[in-house]
């Protein structure tokens, strides 16, 4: 018992430091449990033991609490909308990757059918984790690229399902393709129709009686068990647990439980996961990783760079060469879910025990680069192609004695609104892409990127500008956007929106034209307006 509370005990404390120091170089907190998993294993001697079956099984139910929040967000409306993108792009990219990467694992590489389709699925799929994170966080989620990449990320997760089904029946010589297919046509019609049917009255009476009773662990404990017995129920059919799960995650989409379900499950999913790949780490034998490193590397760039083509090829079809090039970035890698793939291959002894450890070596090192590659995809586009939105890749504008608006939130639409029933001509800079794309509806010259870069500064011609109007709403952008434009260009007339005297006191000194008072400006106006009113009554009293 103390020797299992001392692994637990130094394996959090190696997983914080390292995930600590891993973000602040924005790296995935997936490769600090790798790592740490790796460590422990060869610290405590037990690396590919047979002490591990618990830890594995607690890892599995990291990929079901993972797969129960897609399922969280793939409503049947939802998927109705992108049926499209989805459907059509992702089946293309799976389809189109797999069949490549089987042909060079089974021509070039000379693997069996059985381990070149292993291969090919498992490698089909990009990292749901790392980029779906990124671009929720950078916001790159709303613009043409983010919305093609996660079309093909949610196919790809559909496809998870019927790929870990396919291994699970592979390993099963005892039945033919036919007896197969008859059973597994069977069990899943079973599986959905209880799950729509009796399964999903019994999951919303669950949460309703849950929350009417006002107790946040019991309506917690609600939503395990139908995790949990959902999984449970698609294993006693022969499936795995993950479907179970995913498809608990659908139904409850629909109802209106859904955001809280999901906020609330967040924590635990993250710690099943951590689990999941810190057992992943355990089977990283270093002195073969350090053996086969140049093999390694060289295998995964022939993967992301076949997978890169397609997607580029793919996305090209309907869209420009830039947006095209930064979905290929996006998923080029392979993700996660290989993992699961390789460890239930490895199980049912479809793949010998070193080729699956230099799969899941190639996989690993894909999640160490993948989050350098995302955190610099714009960088990374402008090789390929002129950037659309990032201002500092474009060729400079081609105008003069405009106004440049930093910032589109309201005060910022309120400016661009003016200046164009005015007729000046304007430019609008923001670090959102969101107000970006706005901007862009609306008709206007917009562009996403940072006004503090000297590269930005020159292709807005901020030189040659009549004013630069600061409409952000953090004191700290302020001055350093103000300090950029100003030491760029000493003679710039910088207009700032501030909210206090103390933001004015703060800014003083720096060398700003004038500023704008939002509240004083707004009390001005609204006595303004009370007072004409009152003149339309009839005349006011001089003591008025």
């Amino acid at each position: 018992m103390d020797s299992i509370l001392l692994i637990i005990f130094i394996s959090l404390a190696i997983a914080t430091v390292l995930n600590i120091i891993l973000k602040k170089l924005s790296v995935s907190h997936i490769i600090g449990y790798i790592i740490t998993g790796t460590i422990i294993s060869n610290l405590f001697d037990f690396n590919g033991g047979e002490n591990l079956n618990s830890l594995d099984l607690i890892g599995e139910f990291g990929i079901v609490f993972l797969m129960f929040t897609i399922g969280l967000e793939l409503s049947f409306s939802k998927l109705k909308k992108m049926k499209e993108i989805v459907f059509f792009n992702g089946l293309v990219q799976v389809l189109g990757s797999a069949l490549v990467i089987f042909l060079v694992a089974h021509y070039v590489f000379l693997q069996d059918i059985t381990a070149s389709a292993i291969i090919a699925l498992a490698f089909s799929l990009s990292s749901t984790a790392i980029v779906l994170s990124y671009l929720k966080k950078s916001k790159d989620v709303l613009t043409p690229y983010g919305e093609k990449s996660v079309a093909i990320l949610i196919f790809q997760d559909l496809a998870v399902i019927p790929i870990l089904l396919l291994i699970s029946f592979l390993a099963n010589d005892q039945l033919s393709i036919g007896d197969v297919l008859l059973n597994t046509l069977l069990s899943a019609t079973l599986v959905i129709v209880f799950m729509f049917t009796l399964g999903k009255k019994l999951i919303e009476w669950m949460l309703h009686f849950s929350t009417n009773a006002k107790l946040e662990e019991l309506f917690l404990g609600s939503v395990l068990s139908i995790v949990i017995g959902a999984s449970l129920l698609a294993h006693e059919m022969g499936f795995t647990y993950s479907l179970g799960a995913f498809i608990a995650g659908m139904i409850i989409a629909e109802t209106h439980y859904h955001v809280k379900v999901e906020s609330d499950i967040s924590s635990y999913k993250d710690v099943l996961l951590g689990a999941f790949f810190f057992s992943i780490g355990t089977k990283i034998d270093i002195v073969y990783f350090y053996q086969q490193f140049f093999w390694v590397v060289a295998v995964l760039a022939l993967t992301m760079l076949l997978k890169a083509f397609i997607i580029f090829v793919l996305i090209r079809r309907k869209s420009n060469k830039n947006d095209s090039v930064k979905s290929a970035i996006a998923l080029c890698q392979v993700g996660e879910f290989s993992f699961a793939i390789f460890s239930l291959a490895l199980t049912k002894g479809l793949v010998s025990a070193e080729l699956g450890s230099f799969l899941i070596l190639v996989t690993v090192l894909s999640m160490i680069v993948t989050p350098f590659m995302v955190n610099n995809i714009y960088t990374l586009a402008s090789y390929f192609g002129k950037e659309f939105f990032e201002s500092d890749k474009i060729a400079p504008i081609n105008i003069s004695q405009h106004t440049v608006i930093c910032g589109f939130a309201i005060a910022g639409r309120l400016v661009a609104k003016k200046l164009s029933e005015k007729g000046i001509s304007f430019v609008i800079i923001s670090d959102n892409l969101q107000h970006v794309l706005l901007a862009r509806e609306r008709g206007f010259l917009a562009y996403f990127g940072h006004l503090d870069k000297r590269p930005v500064l020159e292709s807005l011609k901020v030189e040659q500008a009549a004013s630069v109007i600061v409409t952000v709403d953090s004191l700290l952008n302020k001055k350093i956007i103000c300090q950029a434009v100003l030491n760029y260009d000493p003679s710039a007339q910088v207009v700032v929106k501030i909210s206090s005297l103390a933001e004015k006191q703060s800014l003083h000194g720096i060398g700003i034209t004038d500023f704008v008072h939002a509240y004083q400006e707004t009390a001005r106006l609204l006595v303004k307006s009370s007072l004409a009113h009152r003149r339309a009554k009839g005349p006011i009293r001089e003591s008025e």
